[in-house]
C-alpha cells in the first residue's frame, strides 16, 4: 500500500459521497446495519466510517438508549459524515486510528467496519484492537471486496487507466480495495488477533448508476486512484474519465447501467 492509497483529500470526499456511495456502498451498508441489530448492540463502535453511509443506515435502527461511537482516521471524511448525519445524542464522533483505538477494554457489543480493513497497514493489530474493546461475546463485523475481476465497473476503469498510462499504470483499485479478499488470509489474520469464531460469507450484487459517466467519475475522481492519475498530465483526469465513460457505455449502454459487484462479509467473535 502506498501513502496515496489513504489520501481521501480535496474534492475526493464529496465526489466519493455523491457518486461512489450510491453506486456500491448504500446496499451493502443496509445489509451490514441489519446484521448489527440482529444481536446485542447497546454500545456500538464503527471504525473507518468514511463519509458515513453505514452510520446513516444504522443509527435509525438502534434503540433509544444505545451509544454509537463513529470513528475515522481521515478528518475530511469524518467531517463529511458528521455534516450529513442528523443531530443525535446517541452518536459521538472520533478521529481515531483503528490500530490504536482510544477506548477502554470491554466497551462495546459490536465493532463494525464497512470496506475499511483493506486500508489498515497492520491488519492483525487492528483486529486485536477490535477484540480488546469488545465485551465478552461481542461481535466484530466487517466486509471486504473480492478480486477486481468480480467487480466489473472498477475493473473496466482500471483497465482503461492502465491502457492510457501504460508507462505508469494506476493500480490503486486492484491493489487496495480489491486486494484483500482472500478468505484464508482473513481467517489467519483474525486468528492471530485472538478471534476464535470466524464466519465468512461471499455476497454478490449489482451496482447501478443512472448513466455511464457516473461510475467513471466515481472511481477516477472520487477515490485515491485520482492521486495516481493527476500527476501524469494536466488533462489526464478528464481524459481517463471520458475514456472510462466511453468504455462503460460500449459495454452496458449510456444508462442506466448495471454491473456485478462481489465481496465478503465477515463475522468474528
Amino acid at each position: 500500500m502506498s501513502d496515496n492509497d489513504k489520501a481521501f483529500v480535496g474534492s475526493i470526499p464529496d465526489i466519493y459521497d455523491e457518486y461512489l456511495v450510491p453506486l456500491i456502498f448504500e446496499a451493502t451498508a443496509s445489509d451490514l446495519a441489519r446484521r448489527v441489530v440482529s444481536g446485542p448492540c447497546t454500545a456500538v463502535l464503527e471504525t473507518a466510517a468514511g463519509s458515513g453511509v453505514v452510520t446513516r443506515a444504522l443509527a435509525p435502527l438502534l434503540a433509544a438508549g444505545a451509544q454509537y461511537s463513529v470513528s475515522d482516521l481521515n478528518p475530511p471524511m469524518l467531517a463529511r459524515a458528521q455534516a450529513r448525519q442528523p443531530d443525535d445524542p446517541r452518536l459521538s464522533w472520533h478521529q481515531a486510528d483503528a490500530q490504536d483505538l482510544p477506548f477502554e477494554d470491554n466497551s462495546f457489543d459490536v465493532v463494525l467496519c464497512q470496506f475499511g480493513v483493506m486500508f489498515f497497514p497492520d491488519k492483525p493489530r487492528a483486529y486485536a484492537e477490535a477484540l480488546r474493546v469488545l465485551r465478552p461475546g461481542g461481535r466484530f463485523l466487517f466486509n471486504v471486496w473480492d478480486d477486481i475481476v468480480d467487480n466489473e465497473f472498477a475493473d473496466v476503469v482500471t483497465q482503461v487507466a492502465a491502457r492510457l498510462l501504460a508507462d505508469k499504470p494506476p493500480r490503486f483499485m486492484a491493489r487496495t480495495p480489491h486486494g484483500h479478499g482472500d478468505a484464508d488470509q482473513l481467517r489467519r489474520d483474525l486468528a492471530t488477533a485472538g478471534f476464535t469464531r470466524i464466519d465468512i460469507e461471499t455476497v454478490t450484487g449489482t451496482s447501478t448508476a443512472h448513466k455511464a459517466s457516473h461510475p467513471a467519475i466515481a472511481y477516477v475522481q472520487g477515490t485515491p486512484l485520482r492521486g495516481e492519475i493527476e500527476p501524469q498530465g494536466p488533462d489526464m483526469l478528464r481524459t481517463v474519465t471520458e475514456a472510462a465513460t466511453t468504455e462503460i457505455a460500449r459495454r452496458w449502454g449510456n444508462g442506466p447501467v448495471s454491473a456485478k459487484i462481489q465481496g465478503k462479509v465477515v463475522s468474528a467473535s
